[in-house]
């Protein structure tokens, strides 16, 4: 077959697996997909190969051994996925690989499945023998946070120690542009329960004076911002500033912005999103509109995200979060914060040797030289990695683009850029074993 052909086959078999972490009802298509995973890397020709679960969901972990004198290179990306929502909402079945001109549209043809089979066939590739050492690591609760991380890399350090990692769960410039990381946010979240009232009441009676919960949490929610959409939490600082020219009309674009609704915030598009933290309420407890009356109610609880900027723990973003919550409390209502999760922002060096071998391989697959971008996102495998790992070498880059939509309908990917990115990573190994 042609890669073009690998490449497709790969990703249908895999897409088909509604591998969704964060649902009870798909762990054992999280454990398919792991299997399926473990077959496909022994038919690459991969030595030592298993399926790994514990506390953690199931994991693959391939090693193929380090000639004399060669460096060991591990490849990660990750084989959970997101749920695919309303059926509506998309354009073509969501668990099946449908082709439009370049782009192949399927949940997790982006984020991540598309860097699994890219990873496959760069070892398909050299026919089973690398020339430097490879290790494989499929994560299978990524989209959950990777909330045992900490425990899988002790259970398994010496099976992942590796010179390099390769982490295939970023994203590129543009089509045809590729990127490095070298920042990430992190991210923490809490959820916020207002009580003014020790019972509902009727609003017509005590409307007016008695305040009701949800109107309190509006009011309390609605100080996480300045007037310009600024973050207000005080303890939330900028530490780093990006030199990348993005325009207004890019992130209107890619963002989908309507006619007329503003950006949020000030200062360069670049640092506010990868620099600066953000704070959004993603989610709400209270009574649906189908179910609602003319009631002042007792209490409404809110869960609010924070992405942390570079540069600060995490747990303090979380403190400075509840802090505010606690301190701005509208009309003496009585607010309890719990405390969520919390992961920590990180750093990526570009400067190391083989860094800069890959970053020469990129741009010799693409024909352009990457660009160093921040990550609004999070990925906490980075900074656990590095605690891990302190003499290693991180490569941070990805196979999504800005027209992707990861985590949204209609997800997908550039099938050139699949394309492109096998022949950097077939490149990277050459030229670390020539080195």
């Amino acid at each position: 077959m042609t890669l073009t052909e690998e490449l497709l086959s790969d990703l249908t078999r895999l897409v088909t697996v509604p591998s969704i972490g964060a649902q009870e009802e798909h762990q054992a298509d999280v454990r398919r997909s792991a299997d399926q995973l473990a077959g496909m890397l022994t038919d690459v020709g991969c030595p030592d190969v298993k399926v790994v679960e514990g506390p953690y969901a199931p994991a693959v972990i391939g090693r193929y051994p380090a000639p004399a004198g060669a460096p060991t290179i591990c490849f990660y990306s990750h084989h959970d996925v997101q749920p695919a929502g309303e059926r509506a909402d998309w354009n073509d079945e969501p668990w099946e690989v449908t082709q439009h001109g370049d782009r192949l549209f399927g949940r997790g043809c982006a984020d991540d499945k598309g860097g699994l089979v890219v990873h496959l066939a760069t070892l398909r590739a050299f026919r089973g023998r690398p020339p430097v050492g490879v290790t494989v690591f499929f994560e299978g609760e990524e989209e959950v946070g990777s909330p045992h991380i900490l425990d899988f890399i002790e259970a398994h350090k010496e099976e992942l120690r590796a010179d390099a990692y390769v982490i295939l769960d970023s994203g590129n410039w543009q089509v045809g542009e590729p990127a490095f990381t070298t920042t990430l946010r992190g991210v923490c979240d809490a959820i916020i329960e207002v009580r003014t009232l020790d019972h509902a009441l009727h609003s017509g009676e005590f409307g007016g004076v008695a305040p009701d919960a949800l109107t309190t949490l509006c009011r309390l929610l609605a100080t996480l911002h300045d007037e310009d959409g600024n973050v207000a939490i005080e303890g939330l600082a900028q530490s780093v500033h990006f030199d990348v020219d993005y325009t207004p009309e890019a992130i209107r674009h890619e963002a989908g912005l309507l006619d007329g609704v503003r950006e949020l915030g000030t200062g360069p598009i670049a640092d506010r999103l990868w620099a600066k933290p953000s704070a959004t309420v993603i989610g709400i407890d209270t009574v649906s509109i189908k179910q609602s009356s003319n009631t002042l109610l007792p209490s409404a609880t809110a869960r609010v995200s924070v992405r942390v900027p570079p540069r600060m723990k995490a747990s303090e973003a979380l403190d400075a979060l509840v802090a505010h919550c606690q301190s701005h409390a509208p009309w003496g209502a009585h607010v309890e914060v719990t405390r969520g999760s919390a992961g920590n922002p990180g750093e990526v060096p570009t400067d190391g040797p083989l860094v800069q071998t890959g970053i020469a391989a990129y741009e010799q697959a693409f024909g352009r030289r990457p660009v160093l971008i921040g990550q609004g996102g999070a990925i906490p495998l980075v900074g656990e990695l590095h605690e891990a790992y302190p003499d290693a070498e991180f490569l941070v880059t990805g196979i999504a683009d800005p027209d992707s939509r990861m985590h949204s309908p209609n997800e997908s990917v550039s099938l050139s850029d699949l394309e492109k990115t096998v022949h950097a990573q077939v490149a990277f190994l050459t030229s670390l074993a020539s080195a």
